[in-house]
């Protein structure tokens, strides 16, 4: 096993700054990114990013090659292509890479895995053609690739930003399918004031109406106050039907992305046994951390989206500031010397939070995106419904490990990713009790697919793997 300082999962802006940031103060750091080059989600692709892609993703995008560059040059071990499958509490952690399992430990782990796309589990959604906006996005940041005609479902700054990106970058949607509920405007007004006191969140707000204006501008049809969606085909998509302000309307669709937010990615934390709490405003669980990033778990800390949601630029804020804490922790530094390291980035990311009421208060996920139809599949992999689901609240199941045992929803290769958020609110809206009280899955090892021969070639583990 390979002893370091600090080990950081994670390639995006919060794993990226935490590990410039340990590595050059001079903790020996190792980040663990599961993809091939650093950047993560946001920045991925960056470091070869041609010119077009550069003009098509925006300013946002083309800053993360600075921070790739101070990551690069800060001396931190890194390890791309390898996947987390395993962590233990006193930080031992089991590594996929190159066809073998690696095993590394350190005295301070840090978790910067980021967040997901909330899942949309509506009638149609697990037929091929239909994607998540963020796999849109990906196509176009890691290869140029983009999808020409697609129908972009749900709501969102993230669903406006592809649209207007998939347009500089010369394919233009077929149309926006906006589910956001009337009034969104007025619900985000109290919040106004706050997100205009903050210069990140002026820009933000500026960066919003740019992104509505090119939509516009190319002509996209948009249609607003969208529900009761349905994705038709047999084969594969072939419509997408919808009804706004009282009429039915079917739009043909070879592609459908949908997007409904974004939420915490927990697998990691749920593995570790982490103390996670129920967020009603972002409705999501999230890891419970303290303000410098330190979970339930002595020497774990989570830095970024994956603590909760709150943007690429926060992130890496809270990923220096996890950093600080654990230079303090490793005795590189005091606790005086931590405070004042923290002070610009803990002014940084309150700046950074200020539009995020806001943004809640407009965009919150439909009740239909939370707790859909019976007859719609909500585990993919092992084909269970919604209605299934509530049948087995019926006959007592009180939680989703409950209803894992009956069904096996949460027991395929996704591990739960895709079913268990939803998973956990139909059994809550089910009981009549907030999903803070039903709980999560029970996430156990490998996290990630792994071969009998990465299991068969592991060296001696600690004794209480």
């Amino acid at each position: 096993m390979t002893q370091f300082d600090a080990v950081v999962i994670g390639g995006g802006p919060a794993g990226l700054s935490a590990a410039a940031l340990l590595a050059a103060r001079g903790a020996a750091t190792l980040l663990l990114d599961e993809h091939e080059a650093p950047g993560g989600q946001i920045y991925r692709g960056i470091e070869r990013a041609t010119p077009g892609q550069l003009a098509a993703l925006g300013p946002d995008y083309a800053a993360g090659a600075a921070l790739v560059r101070r990551f690069r040059a800060s001396g931190a071990t890194y390890w791309p292509g390898a996947a987390a499958w395993h962590l233990t509490p006193d930080r031992h952690v089991w590594v996929s890479r190159g066809g073998h399992t690696d095993t590394v430990s350190a005295p301070v782990l840090v978790l910067a895995t980021g967040a997901q796309e909330r899942p949309v589990p509506l009638p149609g959604w697990t037929l091929p053609g239909v994607m998540t906006c963020g796999a849109l996005q990906i196509l176009l940041k890691s290869g140029g690739v983009v999808a020409e005609g697609a129908v972009l479902a749900g709501s969102g700054p993230l669903l406006y930003l592809i649209a207007a990106q998939a347009i500089a970058a010369g394919a233009r949607p077929a149309a926006v399918v906006d589910t956001t509920r009337c009034g969104a405007a007025c619900r985000g007004l109290r919040h106004l004031g706050a997100a205009l006191a903050s210069r990140p969140g002026r820009a933000s707000l500026g960066k919003g109406i740019m992104m509505q204006a090119a939509i516009r501008a190319a002509g996209v049809p948009w249609y607003h106050g969208c529900t009761d969606l349905v994705i038709e085909g047999a084969a594969q998509v072939e419509a997408l039907s919808f009804t706004t302000h009282g009429r039915r309307l079917r739009l043909p669709a070879r592609v459908v992305a949908l997007h409904e937010g974004v939420i915490p990615a927990q697998q990691l934390t749920r593995e570790l046994g982490l103390e996670h709490a129920w967020d009603p405003v972002q409705a999501c669980f999230r890891p419970v951390v303290d303000g410098w990033g330190n979970s339930s778990a002595e020497g774990i800390l989570v830095a970024g989206d994956g603590a909760g949601i709150a943007g690429a630029l926060a992130a890496g804020h809270a990923g220096r500031i996890a950093a600080a804490a654990a230079l303090c922790r490793l005795g590189r530094i005091d606790a005086a010397a931590r405070d004042a390291l923290a002070v610009p980035d803990r002014r940084g990311l309150a700046a950074q939070r200020a539009i995020r009421p806001m943004l809640d208060a407009m965009y919150p996920p439909p009740a239909w995106a939370l707790t859909p139809p019976d007859e719609v599949v909500v585990c993919r992999c092992e084909s269970i419904t919604a209605g299934e689901v509530r049948a087995a609240v019926a006959q007592g199941c009180l939680g989703p490990n409950q209803v894992k045992a009956f069904l096996r929803s949460g027991m395929g290769p996704c591990q739960g990713r895709m079913c268990g958020p939803v998973v956990a609110q139909i059994i809550a809206a089910a009981r009549g009790v907030a999903p803070g009280e039903v709980g999560y899955m029970h996430v156990r090892p490998p996290l990630k697919p792994i071969s009998v021969g990465e299991l068969a070639g592991l060296a001696e583990a600690p004794a209480e793997a």
